[in-house]
């Protein structure tokens, strides 16, 4: 029995190479091509919903993540597979939470892209040790970034959090009227200040609204 695939990768090249590929390993045959996740939605109105969607996760458009997101609340009978040149933890946490059934890497020799196809099918994942010891450092299926950025902000009280988004506020408020909103003396304000300078080696203003930037503070 001869399986169906979708190929979504943006780098012509690679996709090309990767048909031939994929046709060439017996039991599997390429069925839709597109160079993005609103290509392959495209594609999918007038073609049959292939067995497997290789999907490389660093595309324009619309994402690896998004369409495998996509996939699994609109196609979920098709099984992902992650595709990149980035072998990073964090890459395959997001693929794996957005609902990849594998992860694979894109210099992958023929005989692993066979394994990973026959596991999909077989057993409806693709997961090796590298990917389960991955997940098990990831508790909750979190990014390393966002584990980070739960530990920061778990060192600002309320109060500090209030002054923080204040100083932030596009209304750019002197640090008097801050004082005035929070209802607060002046000197506490500075005490809010000083105590987010020493947490988080802050030196400056701008820099307290860089930090709320990096770590998804403001919204």
């Amino acid at each position: 029995m001869e399986h169906s695939v979708a190929l979504v990768d943006d780098h012509h090249l690679v996709r090309n190479g990767l048909v031939s590929l994929v046709n060439s390993l017996s039991g599997y045959h390429v069925t839709v091509e597109a160079a993005n996740g609103k290509e392959m939605i495209e594609a999918l109105k007038t073609a049959d919903a292939p067995a497997i969607a290789i999907v490389d996760l660093n595309m324009p458009v619309m994402d690896g993540y998004e369409t495998i997101a996509w996939l699994r609340a609109h196609a979920p009978t098709m099984l992902p597979l992650a595709l990149t040149f980035d072998a990073a933890e964090d890459a395959l946490v997001k693929a794996v939470r957005a609902g990849a059934r594998g992860f694979l890497l894109k210099n992958a020799r023929p005989a692993v892209l066979k394994n990973a196809l026959d596991s999909l099918m077989l057993t409806g994942y693709y997961y090796t040790e590298a990917t389960h010891e991955a997940m098990q450092r990831a508790p909750g299926m979190k990014t390393s970034h966002e584990r980070e950025r739960e530990r920061l902000l778990g060192q600002i009280t309320p109060r500090e959090m209030e002054f923080l988004l204040l100083v932030c506020d596009e209304a750019e408020f002197t640090y008097e009227q801050i004082a005035d909103r929070m209802g607060v003396h002046r000197r506490t304000v500075d005490n809010f200040r000083i105590a987010l300078f020493e947490k988080f080696g802050i030196k400056s203003k701008t820099g307290l609204v860089l930090f709320a930037m990096r770590w998804g503070v403001l919204k």
